[in-house]
């Protein structure tokens, strides 16, 4: 009865079938582990969000990358902003708007903290220079959330030269602070609050948006390992269908064999 397994046909669907499975097993895995990863990472931005701020010499140092482990960590610093080396990052979105981000060098006695003070919208041109209030003088003691210096690997935006004076596209803190007279800690400070609080500043950005923490990379699991059961029982449907035909062709030409007598 079950013979037609060894067809050609039917080989070529078994070898499909076992083909498909270590697949689906494979994408499966391969989900669950970008689930673990970014739940991880997700449970890591949440809590230093949620920790205390300490200072950043606690954290950084000048001359020295910010740790995947303390992206978005709170810190504090004080000191006195440096305008006079002030620059925007083009191309910076906030809420659909097209603006710039402004960095402002803020001098301690430890070294200087690039502060990314928040957003401006764009002047009249891509090139013209935006309205940017002029920063707090005077000490200043500044708080916000510690980011890792601005690569083309980790924000998909490729640098260029040529652009007007005073404007960056990356957030490049060792490539910044070889222009500028002092040291300067690596990565940058995302403002989220500062005293004395100025009359006029730029927009505020609001926090990283944690996302589901990989709930979608677990349904895309779950979802590949479920198609190794519809595989497997497909296979098996198939397989109990072909053989319950040829038993009916058999009986049929039974009937019509008796008939003929």
């Amino acid at each position: 009865m079950y013979r037609f397994l060894l067809t050609r046909r039917w080989v070529g669907l078994h070898l499909l079938v076992l083909a498909l499975i270590p697949a689906f097993f494979f994408l499966g895995k391969w989900q669950w582990g970008r689930f673990e990863e970014r739940s991880a990472t997700s449970a890591r931005i949440t809590a230093n969000l949620a920790a205390a701020p300490v200072p950043i010499d606690r954290l950084a140092r000048p001359g020295a990358t910010v740790p995947e482990r303390d992206r978005y960590r709170l810190v504090t610093a004080t000191g006195r902003y440096d305008p006079a080396h002030e620059l925007v990052v083009r191309r910076r979105t906030l809420n659909t708007r097209v603006g710039f981000y402004v960095i402002t060098p803020l001098v301690t006695p430890q070294g200087a903290v690039l502060v990314n003070r928040g957003w401006v919208p764009a002047g009249a041109t891509a090139d013209a220079p935006p309205r940017v209030p002029a920063p707090p003088a005077g000490e200043v003691t500044v708080t916000g959330r510690l980011r890792p210096a601005e690569t083309r690997e980790n924000t998909g935006i490729r640098n260029r030269s040529g652009l007007p004076a005073g404007q960056i596209l990356l957030i490049d803190t060792p490539a910044l602070a070889k222009g500028l007279p002092y040291g300067v800690f690596g990565g940058f400070v995302e403002l989220t609050a500062q005293t004395p609080v100025p009359a006029e500043a730029p927009e505020l950005l609001p926090p990283p948006d944690v996302g589901g923490g990989g709930g979608l990379n677990l349904a895309y699991a779950v979802q590949w390992w479920l198609f190794i059961g519809i595989a497997v029982g497909g296979w098996a449907l198939l397989v109990r269908r072909e053989a319950r035909d040829l038993r009916t062709e058999r009986e049929s030409q039974g009937v019509t064999v008796r008939a003929a007598r």
